[in-house]
């Protein structure tokens, strides 16, 4: 087969080697330029460099234009493959190819479809994440499944650790794909639209605390924003305190969400929850910090008297 690839960072890079290894012509890449956005600085393995080692012709868009159209048009392609495109592609170019466009996306769909799926599954406690490579339709995400691969979430796992567990599984998902496709199967399972969400794009405004949540979600939301992503952050004093590591407390402590109140082990416990003041709740053992500068601490360091408050904006 013929085909053109549109993906982006490390993903599409992941993809790119798949169809590079693989027995079928990449007649062109198509790729976005360089970004200073937060979440597009890391993963950031160039998509762009590896087709040019291989003599691939690329195009660097932020979306598809009139000429890139006509280029895809001149090609010819049996097969668009694509991952961690950002933007839309429109159907006269995913509908082009004879065999149509095969789209990665790394959730179970159909749920997570959209942005960051990592980090909303895990902030959401899911019990396993995976990669799906579905062929496209007119809504994003939304396509037939071809083939689907899940991993565990560890109990302690990151979102820095179920990326590179996640992005272990493309390059066979894709070759599993691109088989089935060329053998000519059309067989494809359709997904349960009752069963799937829909996600934006994460900003560092998804990053801050709320002490109202109980203990084990923000728990979860600090794996989820762990390096090399902008950490969970929360104020104390009016300066901005990146939460860098944490667990659920032992004990349970009463009172209002957001307080300073003891040290627990190696870390010092912040009342959480809604309903805090029934004295039910585990809190938040924090146990690593670090400052705008870049400094880290251990909490203990930091926190070096118990009582006032951490909150959602400087005060």
């Amino acid at each position: 087969m013929r085909v053109v690839m549109f993906g982006y960072q490390t993903w599409g890079h992941r993809t790119l080697r798949a169809l590079l290894d693989s027995e079928h012509e990449v007649a062109l890449v198509v790729t976005h330029p360089k970004s200073d956005h937060a979440y597009e600085r890391i993963w950031a393995d160039s998509v762009a460099d590896l087709a040019e080692e291989h003599g691939v012709e690329v195009a660097l868009r932020n979306r598809p234009d009139e000429a890139l159209a006509a280029r895809l048009h001149e090609i010819g392609p049996d097969l668009i493959v694509a991952n961690n495109w950002r933007t839309w592609i429109p159907p006269e170019i995913f509908t082009l190819p004879r065999y149509g466009t095969l789209n990665v996306h790394d959730s179970l769909l159909p749920a997570y479809a959209g942005f960051s799926p990592l980090i909303w599954a895990l902030i959401n406690g899911e019990k396993e994440v995976g990669v799906t490579a579905h062929m496209m339709d007119g809504e994003l995400d939304a396509g037939p499944i071809v083939r689907q691969r899940a991993v565990e979430v560890g109990p302690r796992d990151t979102a820095t650790d179920l990326f590179h567990k996640t992005v272990e599984l493309i390059e066979p998902l894709v070759g599993e794909a691109l088989g089935l496709i060329a053998s000519g199967r059309t067989d494809w399972t359709p997904q349960d639209r009752t069963k799937a969400s829909f996600f934006h794009k994460r900003s560092i405004e998804d990053s801050r605390i709320d002490w109202t949540w109980p203990a084990e979600d923000i728990e979860r939301l600090v794996r989820a924003q762990s390096d090399p992503y902008p950490n969970a952050y929360t104020f104390h004093k009016g300066q901005r305190v990146h939460v860098v590591r944490a667990s659920v407390s032992e004990g349970r402590y009463g009172g209002t969400p957001g307080r300073i109140f003891i040290r627990e082990g190696d870390g010092v416990v912040i009342v959480a929850g809604a309903d805090a003041r029934y004295g039910q709740n585990h809190g938040l053992a924090i146990e690593r910090v670090r400052t705008d500068d870049g400094t880290e601490y251990a909490a203990t360091d930091y926190f070096r008297t118990m009582g006032g408050y951490l909150t959602t904006h400087p005060s």
